[in-house]
């Protein structure tokens, strides 16, 4: 929206004020304003995005106040809401136990353009969306584009189904942020359900858009849509699909929820319960998309198979998309050469492969994935590793020393790689069985030697490209632990002592625990850029 516009709809605003509260609204400081809020016995308030609070002057908000700005508005509806016709300004009233106001937030409305950019390759594919998130993360912003997009530049039958005109403001004009969307008003919110179902079979709509599905009929009505073929936008009640999954009102949205009772073969090769939750039905949206915030979104593009891998305990990953970032024209991942998801059937043959080759070391066994808590970290590239008879301390040290961008984890469900001891692999047979059902993704150590742990996290973490000192410390190290097991292997075919090539200290250290490991003995001799090692086989040992 440009300024002009946006002062203009500012206007339309501050014009049914008392003039005690307008004198001293600041436009200049008005762009992030959310609300502004009058409460009887108080002073007004602007609130900003980012939570912070302006009073307005001195002077308390009186009921004449309240009766001056009540006057000026149309008639409240059920649901204690107003607005200003051809603006998308919104106004609610509190009420006391007689039914009197006393208290009004005026929710500032504004348009705000590319913020579906990030998703409007999805918008195009004809699939039903449905946006979660917490109130005012900008899910009815992106419902107002979106309707816009695909009524415009797909041109497409487009029905808004405009529950307290929030979508498209008050008044009989929709507003021109909806573009060639035709808008449909719902009197009270209690007649959504019917509105939808009437938007279906009087004027033949393609998409209808819905804000706020929160009631089980609504849910309901959004199914009898979307089984008639046309396309659903909706935003519903729920911060996260496993809160809209838990929710018995809404699952439906999702595919709904049933116990099922398992045989004993089936309860055994799943390693579950004989009772468990599955999916019931199809889902009514083939796609949800979770608002994180006013810049990141997390999109599950097949619904059905997320809500399964949910079910199932399954780590399950959301696309992360950046709002200022296009993801248009990208190039598919199996076009790519990238392995995608495995897809629910995949997962039996993988996990069996597994087993089968679980003695080697196998770089192509399952990709691991994240469960849904995690997908912040992996936004920011955190990989969590869990060890299995593999020595933390070494692998501390070499997460400090090349400053690997991962941490250690105790709890196997919070990993998102395993790295074991190849010869414990058989003691450790029911954590690696897990690790499979997590779709962790295993790498294997022959000893617990610093060159060895260096270069499986190296393989793990997929450092293809670093920079120019971790490169060059990463060589010099590797190739002085090789020159350490080369004089070990001299050791015990029967030499007294081998002395090695100059070091750092740092290195030098990293070829004293090699020798320790071997239970042999080594000493630091020289001086200055001349100190090395010198191996022993006697039973002295010095540093």
């Amino acid at each position: 929206m440009s300024n002009l516009q946006f002062q203009n709809d500012l206007d339309r605003l501050t014009d049914v004020l008392p003039e005690k509260v307008k004198r001293h609204v600041n436009y200049e400081k008005m762009e992030d304003v959310i609300e502004i809020v009058l409460d009887i016995g108080r002073t007004p308030e602007i609130r900003h995005a980012g939570g912070k609070i302006e009073y307005l002057g001195d002077e308390f908000v009186a009921e004449d106040d309240i009766n001056y700005i009540t006057s000026r508005i149309q008639d409240f509806t059920t649901d204690n809401r107003s607005g200003i016709p051809g603006t998308l300004h919104r106004i609610s009233a509190i009420r006391n136990r007689q039914g009197k106001i006393i208290g009004l937030t005026c929710r500032i409305g504004r348009i705000v353009t590319g913020t579906i950019d990030c998703i409007k390759d999805i918008c195009m594919m004809n699939k039903s969306i449905l946006f979660l998130g917490r109130p005012g993360v900008g899910k009815t912003t992106k419902l107002r584009e979106i309707s816009r997009l695909v009524a415009d530049e797909l041109g497409k039958r487009v029905v808004i189904v405009d529950t307290s005109n929030e979508i498209a403001g008050d008044g009989d004009t929709p507003h021109p942020a909806i573009g060639h969307a035709r808008r449909m008003q719902v009197t009270q919110p209690q007649f959504q359900k019917d509105i939808m179902i009437e938007a279906v079979e009087n004027h033949t709509p393609e998409v209808i858009v819905v804000d706020e599905i929160g009631t089980e009929e609504e849910a309901q009505a959004a199914r009898t849509i979307a089984e008639r073929g046309v396309m659903l936008i909706a935003t519903a009640h729920g911060n996260t699909l496993e809160n809209l999954i838990k929710n018995p009102t809404l699952s439906d949205l999702v595919g709904g929820i049933q116990s099922v009772t398992l045989g004993d073969d089936e309860a055994k090769r799943r390693a579950s319960q004989k009772t468990v939750l599955e999916r019931e039905k199809q889902p009514t949206f083939d796609v949800v998309i979770e608002i994180l915030d006013r810049n990141t979104l997390a999109v599950y593009k097949n619904t059905a198979e997320a809500v399964d891998y949910i079910l199932r305990g399954w780590p399950i990953r959301p696309e992360i998309r950046k709002v200022d970032k296009s993801y248009e024209g990208e190039i598919p991942a199996q076009v790519n050469n990238q392995k995608t998801e495995p897809t629910l059937s995949d997962i039996p043959k993988e996990v069996n492969r597994l087993d089968k080759s679980i003695s080697e070391h196998n770089t192509d066994s399952l990709k691991f994935s994240f469960s849904r808590q995690k997908y912040v970290e992996e936004a920011k590239g955190i990989k969590k590793i869990y060890l299995y008879a593999v020595s933390r301390t070494i692998v501390e040290k070499v997460i400090e020393r090349l400053d690997l961008n991962a941490e250690i984890t105790r709890n196997l469900e919070d990993a998102d790689i395993v790295i074991a001891h190849k010869n414990f692999i058989k003691g450790g047979a029911k954590v690696l069985s897990t690790a499979n059902d997590y779709r962790l993704q295993i790498f294997y150590v022959k000893t617990n030697s610093m060159a060895q742990i260096q270069k499986v996290l190296k393989e793990a973490l997929q450092i293809t490209e670093a920079s120019e000192t971790l490169c060059g410390y990463y060589d010099d190290a590797e190739r002085a632990l090789d020159e350490a097991k080369a004089a070990i292997n001299k050791i015990l075919a029967g030499a007294e002592h081998v002395e090695l090539t100059p070091q750092n200290q740092h290195i030098r250290k990293l070829q004293h625990e090699l020798v320790e490991q071997h239970n042999m003995k080594s000493t630091s001799i020289g001086e200055g850029s001349n100190r090395h090692l010198r191996i022993v086989g006697g039973q002295d040992f010095k540093h």
